[in-house]
């Protein structure tokens, strides 16, 4: 299995996630749109933080279910964390945060968060 390697845009937060990403989602809700992340859904087992949690700093709204992980100091959101709808604890990986990735090589599903 390969590993991905991705970090925030200053290096505070890093981490690895076992796999690579076949396809990505794109969330309308309304944090998702104004991050422009592309999501990449994972056990949260196989995300590997390289620096300390306390590194980041967390977001939750709405229903407060997902822990929106970003850095304090540069302001990107890397990953988020919550649970699926069968109660597995998952990571949602920003695609943009991962080194050496083709995003324009990776198929994208429209998810209405607005909806929810």
């Amino acid at each position: 299995m390969s590993t991905s390697h991705g970090s925030c845009h200053c290096g505070r937060i890093r981490f690895e996630v076992d796999g690579a990403p076949a396809g990505v989602m794109a969330c309308n809700c309304s944090i998702c749109q104004r991050k422009g992340a592309l999501m990449w859904f994972v056990p949260r087992e196989q995300l590997r933080l390289l620096t300390p949690e306390a590194d980041s700093s967390v977001y939750r709204f709405n229903k407060h279910v997902i822990q929106h992980r970003f850095c304090p100091v540069c302001g990107i959101h890397p990953y988020g964390e919550g649970t699926d709808p069968k109660g597995q604890t998952m990571a949602a990986v920003n695609v943009r945060c991962l080194e050496d990735v083709d995003l324009a090589a990776l198929p994208v599903t429209a998810f209405d968060g607005r909806a929810l």
